[in-house]
């Protein structure tokens, strides 16, 4: 006889995929963060209403590690549609990483290890060793997947969470196909500051610009959110940098 194949909850709320990626994980472990600034908070409170989000301005504001946090809190949680993390953005400044050696994985390490350090803040680990740990079951079990803008064409993505980071190192068509690649189930966070781009043609350099009108006409579906000098918080040399770049204009 056939075995009949197992459908329903095995669990409080979670399927039998749900606990097979989230096991090894104990999402108790992650640390309770709290917005510390105004636009901080406004992030905090639209993610959960449900939008989309588009979080741009200042860098060294917290738009990026907030986004993070929420984003795997949310997957972390059984009672969530969401599996997945997608980490996109655009790996160098060609945009194209397929003459770099290695494979994927190789060429996109070094852009990993910021977020794995803002990852190590947000867990209450006991040594290094327990976190190495626990990161290498959130990357084996792909909870957290890292995906430059080339490899990211032809997919469909479904109950997962894209946080595109950088954006404004994106030209409008690399935007335009991030985000048609969404679809069931899925949300989808932008973060990036306009004025920093790494682009050198005008054209590209607009993109981003052209990519926000079209997100400013979706206020049902997005909440677009600009952070500015009030929210850096960083502290000391690197905050006060920040400020006098921001106010010479560059």
């Amino acid at each position: 006889m056939a075995r009949k194949k197992l459908d329903s909850p095995i669990g409080v709320g979670m399927t039998a995929k749900q606990m097979k990626r989230k096991r090894p994980i104990n999402a108790d472990l992650l640390n309770k963060i709290e917005p510390i600034t105004d636009n901080q908070k406004t992030l905090f409170e639209n993610y959960k209403e449900g939008k989309n989000i588009f979080a741009y301005g200042a860098a060294g504001t917290g738009k990026t590690f907030v986004a993070l946090y929420l984003a795997l809190k949310d997957i972390l949680d059984p009672h969530t549609p969401y599996n997945q993390l997608y980490i996109v953005r655009s790996l160098v400044s060609t945009r194209e990483i397929g003459f770099l050696p290695g494979d994927h994985e190789d060429k996109s390490f070094l852009y990993q290890i910021p977020y794995k350090n803002m990852v190590k803040y947000m867990f209450q680990m006991p040594s290094d060793a327990d976190f190495e740990m626990l990161y290498g079951n959130l990357k084996q079990q792909d909870t957290i997947k890292f995906w430059s803008t080339s490899f990211i064409r032809g997919t469909t993505i479904d109950k997962a969470i894209v946080l595109v980071d950088e954006s404004q190192n994106l030209n409008f068509h690399e935007l335009d196909s991030i985000i048609t690649r969404v679809g069931e189930d899925a949300k989808i966070i932008f973060c990036g500051d306009a004025s920093q781009t790494d682009l050198q043609k005008t054209n590209e350099k607009n993109g981003i610009l052209d990519f926000m009108k079209i997100i400013e006409q979706m206020p049902e579906l997005f909440a677009m959110i600009e952070f500015d000098v009030n929210d850096i918080v960083r502290s000391g040399l690197v905050r006060d940098y920040l400020i006098k770049k921001m106010a010479m204009g560059m």
